[in-house]
């Protein structure tokens, strides 16, 4: 095991979290459908354009039904400022009639019920629906222990050797969940994304402001090296001895 990859790096991660960045609550608890919608529109988007497009397709189509009778192009272009709308409606419509077939209704409530085990697979099941969609499910609208990755926690958890740098967020996740202590994985979750849009950023990190700096072994990389040898010590005449000494006994 990687000896940054430890369930006791994981705790000493979250408390600097905390200590940076303050109490990490999970956003809002939602309604199981209403979350699933929207997580697919926030996919390639920020979570202001992903909100806009879901406060536009509710008022647009105040029911499931009507989003699902509606053409494509029509919820597409009502969702059209999240991005990708006219793939991200298509998909949309055919989770509905997936939802409506499997449960008779526009209702994940039972998601409830389940075990956490249970839940994930039911959402993987549904068409084009992979384990970050499931995991923000699961934590944002159901309150389990589950660790969504994200871009921003998929770029932070490789750059602090919490995973492989080789690792598919896919894989991370499977591993995250495995390594991450139970009942911290969601404020995890939230700590790091706050760490990475804000500190840990894609392309070039900003390390020197970094709370967890001396924890994380990329940060070096980044880090201003210290001058270990004055400027002047840097250019020196020919034949000069780099000791010092004069060569006299």
């Amino acid at each position: 095991m990687d000896t940054n990859a430890t369930p006791r790096r994981v705790r000493a991660i979250l408390r600097r979290l905390e200590r940076r960045f303050g109490p990490l609550t999970p956003p809002r608890a939602a309604d199981p459908l209403d979350e699933l919608i929207l997580t697919v529109l926030s996919q390639h988007t920020s979570d202001v354009n992903a909100d806009r497009a879901f406060a536009s397709l509710r008022a647009s189509f105040p029911t499931w039904d009507r989003v699902v009778e509606v053409p494509e192009t029509a919820l597409a272009d009502a969702i059209r400022s999240g991005g990708l709308a006219n793939t991200k409606a298509p998909r949309i419509q055919v989770i509905l009639r997936e939802v409506h077939q499997r449960e008779g209704a526009y209702d994940l409530s039972r998601l409830r019920d389940m075990t956490d085990a249970e839940a994930r697979g039911y959402l993987t099941s549904l068409p084009g629906i992979g384990p970050k969609t499931a995991a923000v499910v699961l934590s944002f609208a159901l309150g389990r222990d589950a660790i969504p990755v994200d871009t921003h926690v998929h770029r932070v958890a490789r750059r602090l050797g919490l995973v492989p740098a080789t690792a598919s967020a896919e894989r991370a996740d499977r591993l995250l969940h495995d390594l991450v202590p139970d009942g911290l994985r969601t404020s995890l979750h939230v700590g790091l994304i706050r760490l990475g849009r804000e500190i840990c950023k894609a392309p070039t990190p900003r390390c020197a402001l970094c709370p967890l700096k001396d924890l994380c072994p990329t940060a070096p990389r980044y880090l201003p090296q210290r001058r270990r040898r004055r400027v002047g010590d840097r250019i020196r005449p020919a034949g000069s001895d780099p000791s010092g000494a004069s060569g006299q006994t």
